[in-house]
Protein backbone atom coordinates (compact mmCIF):
# COMPACT_ATOMS: atom_id res chain seq x y z
CA UNK A 1 0.00 0.00 0.00
CA UNK A 2 2.88 2.36 0.74
CA UNK A 3 4.13 1.89 -2.78
CA UNK A 4 0.66 2.78 -4.17
CA UNK A 5 0.55 6.00 -2.13
CA UNK A 6 4.00 7.01 -3.32
CA UNK A 7 3.02 6.15 -6.89
CA UNK A 8 -0.11 8.34 -6.65
CA UNK A 9 1.95 11.20 -5.19
CA UNK A 10 4.52 10.90 -7.98
CA UNK A 11 1.84 10.90 -10.67
CA UNK A 12 -0.01 13.82 -9.06
CA UNK A 13 3.18 15.81 -8.59
CA UNK A 14 4.33 15.08 -12.12
CA UNK A 15 1.00 16.12 -13.57
CA UNK A 16 1.08 19.34 -11.60
CA UNK A 17 4.61 20.04 -12.87
CA UNK A 18 3.54 19.43 -16.46
CA UNK A 19 0.52 21.67 -16.00
CA UNK A 20 2.70 24.41 -14.52
CA UNK A 21 5.14 24.12 -17.38
CA UNK A 22 2.27 24.22 -19.85
CA UNK A 23 0.97 27.42 -18.32
CA UNK A 24 4.40 29.05 -18.09
CA UNK A 25 5.39 28.63 -21.73
CA UNK A 26 2.44 30.54 -23.23
CA UNK A 27 2.83 33.28 -20.63
CA UNK A 28 6.46 33.79 -21.68
CA UNK A 29 5.56 33.61 -25.36
CA UNK A 30 2.80 36.18 -24.95
CA UNK A 31 5.25 38.60 -23.35
CA UNK A 32 7.78 38.40 -26.18
CA UNK A 33 6.99 40.68 -29.12
CA UNK A 34 7.42 39.59 -32.72
CA UNK A 35 9.97 41.87 -34.38
CA UNK A 36 11.37 42.05 -37.89
CA UNK A 37 14.40 44.26 -38.37
CA UNK A 38 16.58 45.03 -41.33
CA UNK A 39 20.37 45.15 -41.10
CA UNK A 40 22.49 46.63 -43.86
CA UNK A 41 26.10 45.50 -44.13
CA UNK A 42 29.17 47.38 -45.33
CA UNK A 43 30.73 44.13 -46.58
CA UNK A 44 30.13 42.00 -49.69
CA UNK A 45 28.48 38.59 -49.34
CA UNK A 46 31.51 36.95 -50.95
CA UNK A 47 33.44 37.49 -47.71
CA UNK A 48 32.05 34.73 -45.53
CA UNK A 49 34.26 35.88 -42.67
CA UNK A 50 33.08 39.48 -42.37
CA UNK A 51 29.61 39.33 -43.91
CA UNK A 52 29.23 35.98 -42.20
CA UNK A 53 29.48 37.61 -38.77
CA UNK A 54 26.23 39.48 -39.42
CA UNK A 55 24.57 36.20 -40.42
CA UNK A 56 25.84 34.50 -37.25
CA UNK A 57 24.41 37.37 -35.22
CA UNK A 58 21.00 37.30 -36.92
CA UNK A 59 20.68 33.51 -36.61
CA UNK A 60 21.65 33.59 -32.93
CA UNK A 61 19.06 36.26 -32.14
CA UNK A 62 16.42 34.22 -33.96
CA UNK A 63 17.39 30.98 -32.23
CA UNK A 64 17.41 32.58 -28.78
CA UNK A 65 13.93 34.07 -29.28
CA UNK A 66 12.40 30.99 -30.90
CA UNK A 67 12.08 32.94 -34.15
CA UNK A 68 10.19 35.86 -32.67
CA UNK A 69 13.00 38.38 -33.33
CA UNK A 70 14.05 38.20 -36.97
CA UNK A 71 16.86 40.31 -38.44
CA UNK A 72 17.27 40.22 -42.23
CA UNK A 73 20.77 41.07 -43.46
CA UNK A 74 21.28 43.03 -46.69
CA UNK A 75 24.46 43.37 -48.71
CA UNK A 76 25.87 46.78 -49.72
CA UNK A 77 23.77 48.41 -52.42
CA UNK A 78 20.61 46.44 -51.67
CA UNK A 79 19.37 49.25 -49.44
CA UNK A 80 22.23 51.76 -49.22
CA UNK A 81 25.90 51.76 -50.31
CA UNK A 82 28.35 50.13 -47.92
CA UNK A 83 29.85 53.35 -46.58
CA UNK A 84 26.40 54.78 -45.79
CA UNK A 85 25.39 51.98 -43.45
CA UNK A 86 25.70 54.02 -40.26
CA UNK A 87 23.82 56.95 -41.82
CA UNK A 88 20.94 54.60 -42.66
CA UNK A 89 20.74 53.63 -38.98
CA UNK A 90 21.01 57.23 -37.85
CA UNK A 91 18.11 58.40 -40.04
CA UNK A 92 15.93 55.35 -39.38
CA UNK A 93 16.07 53.81 -42.86
CA UNK A 94 17.07 50.53 -41.17
CA UNK A 95 17.08 49.46 -37.56
CA UNK A 96 20.71 48.34 -37.51
CA UNK A 97 23.86 47.81 -39.55
CA UNK A 98 27.11 45.86 -39.54
CA UNK A 99 30.05 48.11 -40.31
CA UNK A 100 33.46 49.40 -39.31
CA UNK A 101 33.27 52.39 -37.01
CA UNK A 102 36.35 53.97 -38.55
CA UNK A 103 34.60 54.33 -41.92
CA UNK A 104 32.94 57.39 -40.39
CA UNK A 105 36.03 58.99 -39.00
CA UNK A 106 35.51 61.92 -41.40
CA UNK A 107 32.47 62.89 -39.34
CA UNK A 108 34.56 62.78 -36.15
CA UNK A 109 37.98 61.13 -35.72
CA UNK A 110 36.69 59.56 -32.49
CA UNK A 111 34.87 56.97 -34.61
CA UNK A 112 38.25 55.39 -35.39
CA UNK A 113 38.65 53.97 -31.89
CA UNK A 114 35.66 51.65 -32.36
CA UNK A 115 37.63 49.77 -35.02
CA UNK A 116 41.35 50.44 -34.77
CA UNK A 117 43.99 53.14 -34.83
CA UNK A 118 47.64 52.99 -35.95
CA UNK A 119 49.96 51.44 -33.37
CA UNK A 120 46.99 50.70 -31.13
CA UNK A 121 45.78 47.51 -29.45
CA UNK A 122 45.87 43.91 -30.56
CA UNK A 123 42.73 41.78 -30.74
CA UNK A 124 42.79 40.46 -27.18
CA UNK A 125 43.58 43.88 -25.76
CA UNK A 126 40.66 45.37 -27.68
CA UNK A 127 38.30 42.76 -26.25
CA UNK A 128 39.68 43.42 -22.78
CA UNK A 129 39.08 47.15 -23.18
CA UNK A 130 35.56 46.71 -24.57
CA UNK A 131 34.25 44.05 -22.20
CA UNK A 132 36.17 44.68 -18.98
CA UNK A 133 37.72 48.13 -19.33
CA UNK A 134 34.61 50.22 -19.93
CA UNK A 135 35.22 50.62 -23.65
CA UNK A 136 31.67 49.77 -24.76
CA UNK A 137 30.15 52.39 -22.43
CA UNK A 138 32.80 54.96 -23.32
CA UNK A 139 32.16 54.60 -27.04
CA UNK A 140 28.40 54.59 -26.62
CA UNK A 141 28.64 57.84 -24.72
CA UNK A 142 30.10 59.20 -27.96
CA UNK A 143 27.85 57.27 -30.37
CA UNK A 144 24.64 58.51 -28.77
CA UNK A 145 25.08 61.93 -30.36
CA UNK A 146 24.70 60.11 -33.70
CA UNK A 147 21.57 58.31 -32.49
CA UNK A 148 23.22 54.90 -32.48
CA UNK A 149 24.04 52.22 -29.93
CA UNK A 150 27.10 50.11 -30.71
CA UNK A 151 28.22 46.60 -29.80
CA UNK A 152 31.38 44.68 -30.85
CA UNK A 153 30.63 42.51 -33.87
CA UNK A 154 33.74 40.65 -34.95
CA UNK A 155 37.47 41.18 -35.26
CA UNK A 156 39.92 40.41 -38.06
CA UNK A 157 42.93 40.14 -35.77
CA UNK A 158 46.21 41.65 -36.96
CA UNK A 159 46.11 42.60 -40.62
CA UNK A 160 48.60 42.59 -43.46
CA UNK A 161 50.11 45.78 -44.87
CA UNK A 162 48.54 45.36 -48.28
CA UNK A 163 49.33 44.82 -51.96
CA UNK A 164 51.72 47.10 -53.85
CA UNK A 165 52.66 47.38 -57.50
CA UNK A 166 56.15 48.49 -56.51
CA UNK A 167 58.36 47.92 -53.49
CA UNK A 168 58.28 50.27 -50.52
CA UNK A 169 61.74 50.66 -49.01
CA UNK A 170 62.53 54.08 -47.45
CA UNK A 171 59.62 56.23 -46.19
CA UNK A 172 60.04 58.46 -49.26
CA UNK A 173 58.58 55.68 -51.42
CA UNK A 174 55.15 56.60 -50.07
CA UNK A 175 55.29 59.95 -51.88
CA UNK A 176 52.59 60.18 -54.51
CA UNK A 177 51.36 56.65 -53.81
CA UNK A 178 47.61 56.24 -54.36
CA UNK A 179 46.54 53.67 -51.80
CA UNK A 180 43.18 52.39 -50.64
CA UNK A 181 43.33 52.53 -46.86
CA UNK A 182 40.56 52.83 -44.29
CA UNK A 183 40.19 55.15 -41.33
CA UNK A 184 43.01 56.74 -39.40
CA UNK A 185 45.83 55.05 -41.30
CA UNK A 186 45.19 57.26 -44.29
CA UNK A 187 45.79 60.42 -42.29
CA UNK A 188 49.13 59.03 -41.12
CA UNK A 189 50.53 57.97 -44.48
CA UNK A 190 49.34 61.26 -45.96
CA UNK A 191 52.00 62.82 -43.72
CA UNK A 192 54.52 60.77 -45.68
CA UNK A 193 53.18 62.08 -48.99
CA UNK A 194 50.77 59.29 -49.96
CA UNK A 195 47.27 59.88 -51.34
CA UNK A 196 44.84 57.77 -49.28
CA UNK A 197 41.55 56.65 -50.82
CA UNK A 198 38.67 55.07 -48.90
CA UNK A 199 36.65 52.52 -50.90
CA UNK A 200 34.31 49.71 -49.80
CA UNK A 201 35.49 46.16 -50.34
CA UNK A 202 33.48 45.49 -53.47
CA UNK A 203 35.03 48.40 -55.39
CA UNK A 204 38.72 47.93 -54.59
CA UNK A 205 39.75 45.32 -57.17
CA UNK A 206 38.44 47.30 -60.12
CA UNK A 207 40.24 50.46 -59.02
CA UNK A 208 43.53 48.59 -58.61
CA UNK A 209 43.14 46.75 -61.91
CA UNK A 210 42.45 49.98 -63.83
CA UNK A 211 45.43 51.77 -62.29
CA UNK A 212 43.34 54.22 -60.27
CA UNK A 213 45.23 52.83 -57.26
CA UNK A 214 48.89 51.92 -56.80
CA UNK A 215 48.28 49.83 -53.69
CA UNK A 216 45.48 48.49 -51.52
CA UNK A 217 45.12 47.23 -48.00
CA UNK A 218 42.13 45.18 -47.02
CA UNK A 219 42.42 42.56 -44.30
CA UNK A 220 44.63 39.51 -44.70
CA UNK A 221 45.33 36.40 -46.77
CA UNK A 222 41.93 34.70 -46.67
CA UNK A 223 39.88 37.74 -47.71
CA UNK A 224 42.57 39.17 -49.99
CA UNK A 225 42.74 35.92 -51.93
CA UNK A 226 38.97 35.94 -52.41
CA UNK A 227 39.11 39.50 -53.74
CA UNK A 228 41.90 38.57 -56.14
CA UNK A 229 44.42 41.30 -55.34
CA UNK A 230 47.29 38.91 -56.07
CA UNK A 231 46.29 39.04 -59.74
CA UNK A 232 46.95 42.77 -60.11
CA UNK A 233 49.70 43.56 -57.55
CA UNK A 234 52.86 41.60 -56.82
CA UNK A 235 54.24 42.67 -53.45
CA UNK A 236 52.44 41.66 -50.26
CA UNK A 237 53.61 43.70 -47.27
CA UNK A 238 53.43 43.24 -43.53
CA UNK A 239 52.82 44.18 -40.79
CA UNK A 240 49.69 46.27 -41.06
CA UNK A 241 50.89 48.72 -38.41
CA UNK A 242 47.71 50.76 -38.76
CA UNK A 243 45.56 47.71 -37.93
CA UNK A 244 47.00 45.52 -35.21
CA UNK A 245 43.38 44.39 -35.00
CA UNK A 246 40.13 45.66 -36.48
CA UNK A 247 36.92 45.39 -34.51
CA UNK A 248 33.60 45.71 -36.32
CA UNK A 249 30.37 46.96 -34.80
CA UNK A 250 26.65 46.43 -34.90
CA UNK A 251 25.14 49.90 -34.85
CA UNK A 252 21.53 49.99 -33.70
CA UNK A 253 19.23 53.00 -33.95
CA UNK A 254 19.16 54.24 -30.39
CA UNK A 255 15.35 54.64 -30.29
CA UNK A 256 14.96 51.07 -31.53
CA UNK A 257 17.48 49.87 -28.94
CA UNK A 258 15.73 51.67 -26.11
CA UNK A 259 12.37 50.23 -27.19
CA UNK A 260 13.60 46.62 -26.96
CA UNK A 261 12.42 44.63 -23.93
CA UNK A 262 15.26 43.99 -21.50
CA UNK A 263 15.40 40.26 -22.33
CA UNK A 264 15.81 41.14 -26.02
CA UNK A 265 18.56 43.59 -25.20
CA UNK A 266 20.35 40.84 -23.29
CA UNK A 267 19.94 38.48 -26.24
CA UNK A 268 21.33 41.06 -28.67
CA UNK A 269 24.37 41.59 -26.43
CA UNK A 270 24.96 37.84 -26.17
CA UNK A 271 24.52 37.33 -29.92
CA UNK A 272 26.96 40.13 -30.72
CA UNK A 273 29.55 38.61 -28.38
CA UNK A 274 29.09 35.26 -30.10
CA UNK A 275 29.53 36.82 -33.55
CA UNK A 276 32.60 38.67 -32.29
CA UNK A 277 34.19 35.38 -31.21
CA UNK A 278 33.23 33.39 -34.31
CA UNK A 279 34.60 35.93 -36.77
CA UNK A 280 38.07 35.98 -35.20
CA UNK A 281 38.11 32.18 -35.00
CA UNK A 282 37.30 31.91 -38.70
CA UNK A 283 40.18 34.18 -39.65
CA UNK A 284 42.61 32.35 -37.40
CA UNK A 285 41.64 29.03 -38.99
CA UNK A 286 41.79 30.26 -42.60
CA UNK A 287 44.62 32.78 -42.92
CA UNK A 288 47.61 30.43 -42.68
CA UNK A 289 46.49 28.16 -45.51
CA UNK A 290 45.50 31.15 -47.65
CA UNK A 291 48.93 32.74 -47.18
CA UNK A 292 50.62 29.54 -48.35
CA UNK A 293 48.45 29.48 -51.47
CA UNK A 294 49.19 33.12 -52.26
CA UNK A 295 52.94 32.66 -51.95
CA UNK A 296 52.80 29.47 -54.02
CA UNK A 297 50.88 31.45 -56.64
CA UNK A 298 53.61 34.08 -56.94
CA UNK A 299 52.92 36.71 -54.27
CA UNK A 300 56.16 38.13 -52.89
CA UNK A 301 56.17 38.77 -49.15
CA UNK A 302 57.90 41.94 -48.00
CA UNK A 303 58.33 43.60 -44.60
CA UNK A 304 58.21 47.34 -44.14
CA UNK A 305 61.61 48.64 -43.11
CA UNK A 306 62.14 49.72 -39.50
CA UNK A 307 62.93 53.19 -40.88
CA UNK A 308 59.54 53.34 -42.58
CA UNK A 309 57.62 52.09 -39.55
CA UNK A 310 59.48 54.54 -37.29
CA UNK A 311 58.48 57.39 -39.60
CA UNK A 312 54.86 56.22 -39.51
CA UNK A 313 54.92 55.91 -35.71
CA UNK A 314 56.17 59.49 -35.38
CA UNK A 315 53.55 60.72 -37.86
CA UNK A 316 50.78 58.87 -36.00
CA UNK A 317 51.73 60.42 -32.66
CA UNK A 318 51.78 63.88 -34.25
CA UNK A 319 48.26 63.34 -35.64
CA UNK A 320 47.02 62.08 -32.25
CA UNK A 321 48.37 65.16 -30.49
CA UNK A 322 46.92 67.58 -33.03
CA UNK A 323 43.44 66.08 -32.91
CA UNK A 324 43.48 65.75 -29.12
CA UNK A 325 44.22 69.46 -28.81
CA UNK A 326 40.95 70.39 -30.51
CA UNK A 327 38.58 67.45 -29.98
CA UNK A 328 37.60 66.61 -26.40
CA UNK A 329 35.78 63.40 -27.34
CA UNK A 330 38.82 62.13 -29.19
CA UNK A 331 41.18 63.00 -26.37
CA UNK A 332 39.06 61.25 -23.75
CA UNK A 333 38.86 57.99 -25.70
CA UNK A 334 42.50 58.20 -26.83
CA UNK A 335 43.74 58.56 -23.25
CA UNK A 336 41.67 55.55 -22.19
CA UNK A 337 43.05 53.48 -25.07
CA UNK A 338 46.62 54.50 -24.23
CA UNK A 339 46.19 53.31 -20.65
CA UNK A 340 45.06 49.89 -21.88
CA UNK A 341 47.88 49.75 -24.44
CA UNK A 342 50.60 50.67 -21.95
CA UNK A 343 49.54 48.19 -19.29
CA UNK A 344 48.79 45.30 -21.63
CA UNK A 345 51.95 45.49 -23.70
CA UNK A 346 53.89 45.48 -20.43
CA UNK A 347 52.15 42.25 -19.48
CA UNK A 348 52.06 40.61 -22.93
CA UNK A 349 55.81 40.90 -23.44
CA UNK A 350 56.46 39.01 -20.20
CA UNK A 351 54.36 35.92 -20.82
CA UNK A 352 52.55 35.92 -24.15
CA UNK A 353 55.29 37.23 -26.43
CA UNK A 354 57.99 35.12 -24.78
CA UNK A 355 56.05 31.91 -25.24
CA UNK A 356 54.96 32.78 -28.77
CA UNK A 357 58.45 33.81 -29.85
CA UNK A 358 59.96 30.53 -28.71
CA UNK A 359 57.35 28.48 -30.53
CA UNK A 360 57.77 30.60 -33.65
CA UNK A 361 61.48 29.79 -33.56
CA UNK A 362 60.57 26.12 -33.44
CA UNK A 363 58.18 26.63 -36.33
CA UNK A 364 61.00 28.06 -38.45
CA UNK A 365 63.05 24.96 -37.67
CA UNK A 366 60.19 22.75 -38.76
CA UNK A 367 59.94 21.29 -35.27
CA UNK A 368 56.23 21.88 -34.74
Amino acid sequence: MGRDVNRRRLITGGAAGVAAAGLAAPAIAQGAPTLKWRMTSSFPKSLDTIFGASEVFAKTVSDMTDGKFQIQVFAPGEIVPGLQAMDAVNNGTVECCHTASYYYWGKDPTFAFGTTVPFGLNCRMMNAWMYEGGGIDLLNDFYKSYKIYGLPAGNTGAQMGGWYRKEIKPPEDYRGLKIRIGGFGGAVIARLGASPVQLPGGEIYGALEKGALDAVEWVGPYDDEKLGFQNVAKYYYYPGWWEGQAMLHFFINIDQWNSLPKPYQAIVRAASTHANTVMTARYDMQNAAALKRLVKGGAELRTFSVETIDACFAAANAVYDEISAKNANFKRVYEAMKDVRRENFLWFQIAEASSDTYLMMQSRKGAL
